[in-house]
C-alpha cells in the first residue's frame, strides 16, 4: 500500500476505496427512561436487554467525501463478496479499476468471490479491483477504519434496540456526510511513514 494514495487526485475512473468493517451491539432498554428537563439531562435505568449483535461494513472513498455503510447480520465470506460486487457495479459502474484499501482479515481474498458467485462473474468483478492490504500491525493505515470512528462517536454512542434502528440512524448519518462531502484530513506524510514504518522500506547502504 502506498502512503501516496491519500494525497492524490481523485480519479474517477480510478477511485480509491477504502473497506472495513465493524460490529454495533445491539441493546434496549427495560424501562423507560425519564424525559429531560429544564436543567436536567435525560435520564435512562442502568438495566437493558441484549439484542444480538450487528455487522457494519464501511465503503470510504476520501478524495471524494463519499461514504456507504452496509448493515448485515454477519460478516461471513459471502458477505464480503456482495460488498465487491456493490462497489463494482453500484457505487462505482464506470471505473476501469477500483483501488481498494483493506486490512488482511481472512475473508479479503479472492477466493471469497469465487465461493459466491460463478467463475465468470468472480473474474469480472476482481478485474475491476487493485486490492491493497494495509500492514498486518497498521490497519489504522486504513482511513475506513477513522471514518468507522467518526460513526461511533457521532451516531451510535448510545443503546440502539434493533437493526431497523440502527439502519435509520445510520443512514441518516451517511446522507448528511455525504452532502457535505466530509472527508478526513490526512497528515501522515510518506517521510513520517520511512520513520514510523522503517522495518516496511528498504536499507539503502551507501
Amino acid at each position: 500500500m502506498s502512503n501516496g494514495f491519500y494525497t492524490s487526485i481523485d480519479n474517477p475512473r480510478y477511485p480509491l476505496v477504502c473497506f472495513d468493517e465493524s460490529s454495533k451491539q445491539l441493546i434496549q432498554g427495560t424501562r423507560t427512561p425519564h424525559p429531560m428537563k429544564p436543567g436536567q439531562p435525560a435520564r435512562e435505568d442502568f438495566e437493558y436487554q441484549r439484542n444480538g449483535t450487528a455487522n457494519l461494513f464501511m465503503c470510504f472513498a476520501p478524495l471524494k467525501g463519499w461514504r456507504h455503510v452496509e448493515v448485515t447480520d454477519r460478516r461471513i465470506q459471502l458477505d464480503y463478496a456482495d460488498q465487491m460486487k456493490y462497489l463494482v457495479d453500484v457505487a462505482f459502474p464506470d471505473a476501469i479499476k477500483i483501488r481498494l484499501v483493506q486490512d488482511n482479515l481472512n475473508t479479503h481474498v479472492k477466493a471469497s468471490l469465487y465461493k459466491a458467485f460463478p467463475p465468470a462473474e468472480a473474474r469480472s468483478i476482481l478485474n475491476r479491483l487493485e486490492f491493497h492490504y494495509t500492514p498486518k500491525h497498521g490497519s489504522w493505515l486504513n482511513m475506513a477504519e477513522i471514518e468507522l470512528s467518526v460513526l461511533s462517536r457521532q451516531c451510535l454512542d448510545r443503546r440502539i434496540p434493533d437493526t431497523d434502528t440502527l439502519k435509520a440512524e445510520i443512514d441518516a448519518w451517511e446522507t448528511q456526510r455525504n452532502q457535505t462531502a466530509n472527508t478526513i484530513d490526512w497528515r501522515f506524510t510518506t517521510q513520517d511513514a520511512r520513520i514510523k514504518l522503517k522495518h516496511l522500506y528498504p536499507a539503502i547502504q551507501d
